[in-house]
C-alpha cells in the first residue's frame, strides 16, 4: 500500500528549540518513524541546505526567513513546492500563508489541514498592519482548509462561536521534556518561568513582584538579548541579587535540570493556546502559577494558581502552603499523563490527515456556544463526529 504523502509547514525547521510548532513537527516525526503504517512525511525549513532527514522525516529547504514579514512568503513558497510534488496532505502550521489557500485549492486536490495557532493577531508585539493582516490570514485559513485543529478549546469555541466551523482539539504533548527523573514533591529551588521575552508574556510583571519579595529567587529563561525590550528589562533587573536572568537554553538535559530544581513555576502567557512551555513543566509536579486568561485556564483545568497583576501574584506566592503547592504540583502531573501525551497527540493527528485524503464518512457536528459559555471559566466546546 503506497503511504500518503504529507508535508508539514509553517516551523522553522529541524531539530526544534523552543517553539511550539517546531517541537510538534519533530515529534510528529518521531511517531512516524514508529507507527505501523507511517506516511511518507516531509517538513520544509527555512535555509539552503542542511540534514536531508531528521527522525526519519525528509526535510526541504526554502531560501527565506520562516520568521517575520518573511513567514507569508516563506509558507506560500512551501506549499507551492509541496503541490509541485504531488503531496496528498499539508499540515499548515499557523495562519501566515493562508490568504494564498484559495489558490492552492484551486490548482490542485491536495488536502489541507490548518492549526491557526493562538490568535497571532492579537499578539502586542505586532503594529496595526501586520494585525491586519494576520486577521485576514486567519480568516482565510478557516474558511478555505479542509479541517482546522486548534490546541485547545478556548481557540475552538471561538472558531465556531465565529465563524460557525467545526474545530478539531488536539493539545501539545509535555513528555519530551522529562529527561531526568522526576522528584515526588517540589524541590526546595528557586522559582522558575522559561518564556520569550516578549511583551504578552508579562516578564516585566513577573520581575517586578519577585524584586518586591527579596526573600524569594527567580530563575528566569529566556531571548533576553533578542529585541530592545528585554536588552532593556535585562538590564534594569541585573542589580536584584534574587533575579537569576539566563539566556535561552536549548538543551534538553539542561532544561530538565532547571525544572527539577523549581519550587514552583510561573507562566506570564498572555496570548495563544496551549504553550508548550506550560505543559512541558506539568510532568514534574511543581505547581503552576499562570497568568489568568481561558487557554491557560483550560490547559491546566482550573486546578492551577492564576494572577492577573504584580500584587496578585506576590499574594498566590506569600499564600502557597506546603501542602497546596503538592497537590496542585499532583493535579498538573495528573493532567499531563492524561491529555498531554505524545503517543496520543500524533496517533490523533495522523488519523485526521489520513482522514482528510479519504472520501468523508462522516459528518462533524459542533454545537455554538453562548456569549456566557464562552467566558473564562467556560466549559469545553461539544464537538462530536456521528
Amino acid at each position: 500500500m503506497t503511504p500518503i504523502t504529507c508535508a508539514i509547514i509553517g516551523t522553522a525547521g529541524l531539530p526544534a528549540r523552543y517553539g511550539g510548532f517546531e517541537t510538534l513537527a519533530e515529534n510528529l516525526a518521531r511517531q512516524n518513524r514508529e507507527a505501523p503504517q507511517p506516511m511518507d512525511l516531509t517538513v520544509y525549513c527555512p535555509g539552503r541546505g542542511g540534514p536531508q532527514r531528521y527522525e526519519g522525516a525528509r526535510l526541504r529547504y526554502v531560501p527565506l526567513p520562516a520568521n517575520g514579514a518573511f513567514s507569508v512568503p516563506y509558507d506560500i513558497i512551501s506549499m507551492l513546492e509541496a503541490v509541485r510534488r504531488g503531496t496528498d496532505t499539508i499540515l499548515l502550521l499557523g495562519v501566515s500563508g493562508a490568504l494564498a489557500l484559495p489558490l492552492i485549492r484551486a490548482v490542485s486536490r491536495v488536502r489541507i489541514v490548518t492549526n491557526i495557532d493562538g490568535l497571532e493577531w492579537q499578539r502586542r508585539k505586532w503594529g496595526w498592519l501586520a494585525r491586519h493582516v494576520l486577521r485576514l490570514s486567519e480568516r482565510a485559513a478557516i474558511r478555505w482548509s479542509h479541517h482546522i485543529v486548534a490546541d485547545n478549546p478556548a481557540i475552538a469555541r471561538r472558531v465556531t462561536f465565529e465563524f460557525g466551523r467545526a474545530c478539531h482539539v488536539i493539545p501539545y504533548g509535555s513528555d519530551h521534556g522529562v529527561v531526568l527523573p522526576i522528584r515526588n514533591s517540589p524541590s526546595p529551588g528557586p522559582a522558575l518561568a522559561i518564556a520569550r521575552i516578549e511583551p504578552e508574556n508579562n516578564v516585566e510583571m513577573v520581575l517586578e513582584a519577585f524584586a518586591q519579595m527579596p526573600e524569594r529567587c527567580l530563575t528566569f529563561v529566556g531571548n533576553w538579548q533578542a529585541s530592545r525590550y528585554g536588552r532593556r528589562l535585562r538590564a534594569r533587573f541585573a542589580a536584584c541579587p534574587n533575579l537569576d536572568l539566563q539566556d535561552a537554553v536549548y538543551d534538553p538535559l539542561a532544561l530538565s535540570r532547571l525544572r527539577r530544581r523549581a519550587s514552583v513555576y510561573i507562566h506570564g502567557h498572555s496570548a495563544g493556546g496551549t504553550n508548550p512551555s506550560l505543559v512541558e513543566i506539568m510532568p514534574y509536579r511543581i505547581p503552576v502559577l499562570a497568568f489568568a486568561t481561558g487557554s491557560n485556564w483550560q490547559t491546566t483545568e482550573g486546578r492551577a494558581l492564576y494572577f492577573t497583576s504584580c500584587a496578585s501574584l506576590c499574594a498566590q506566592l506569600e499564600d502557597l502552603s506546603e501542602e497546596s503547592a503538592q497537590q496542585i504540583g499532583d493535579d498538573m502531573a495528573a493532567i499531563a499523563e492524561r491529555r498531554y501525551r505524545w503517543t496520543d497527540v500524533a496517533a490523533r493527528y495522523f488519523s485526521l490527515l489520513a482522514a482528510s485524503c479519504r472520501p468523508a464518512t462522516t459528518k462533524i457536528t459542533a454545537t455554538r456556544p453562548s456569549w456566557r459559555s464562552a467566558s473564562f471559566r467556560s466549559k469545553p466546546l461539544a464537538v462530536s463526529e456521528k
